[in-house]
């Protein structure tokens, strides 16, 4: 009966381990990193995109012309976090993670150039015209565009948006993926 008793024992540990395991991972996965874990590194160099320092992180790949030339347009690997914007430390030049306004099971990566109360002065559609708006940021919203304005579906589409929609601050760019061709999946 002993020998029962210990297996018993040992299996109630290892299940509690496996369970602390699994909440470790979902607090982690959706409070604290992207929301798709794609691989991860430990040997990347990477250039911080909003000040910082050199870190080993779990990354995700954006692609797209909408943030050339910060981000390349055949997919850069990036680091997001997500505290920075739930604590109010994101604002103007920061460069987010997005839930699309327009599709929200899409994320977009953007820079904020307004937060509320802010004053941001556009071009309507810089493709065709130089005719210029401005707009009051308004409360509890956000002001995105990409880099690159000739290619990019932003604010000036879709106006402020709200804050909430905001998932994560980008901190850091890997180049090592680039350099040695290592293949990343879409956020």
């Amino acid at each position: 009966m002993g020998k029962w008793k210990t297996l018993a024992q040992a299996a109630i540990e290892r299940t509690a381990i496996v369970a602390k395991f699994i909440c470790l991972y979902h607090i982690t996965d959706t409070y604290l990193f992207s929301p798709t874990i794609v691989r991860f590194i430990s040997f990347s160099v990477c250039q911080c995109v909003n000040g910082g320092v050199e870190i080993d992180r779990w990354i995700l790949q954006v692609s797209g012309p909408s943030m050339l030339p910060t981000l390349n347009m055949t997919g850069d690997v990036i680091l997001a976090e997500y505290v920075s914007h739930r604590l109010g430390k994101v604002g103007p030049g920061d460069v987010v993670l997005v839930r699309s306004p327009e599709n929200p099971r899409k994320t977009i990566s953007k820079r904020i150039v307004g937060m509320e109360g802010d004053t941001v002065t556009y071009l309507v559609d810089p493709n065709f015209s130089l005719r210029s708006r401005t707009i009051l940021v308004p409360k509890g919203h956000v002001w995105i565009q990409g880099d690159n304005m000739y290619a990019s579906k932003d604010s000036r589409h879709y106006g402020p948006i709200p804050y909430g929609l905001i998932l994560g601050k980008v901190f850091c760019r890997d180049y090592m993926s680039a350099m040695l061709g290592l293949k990343s999946y879409d956020v």
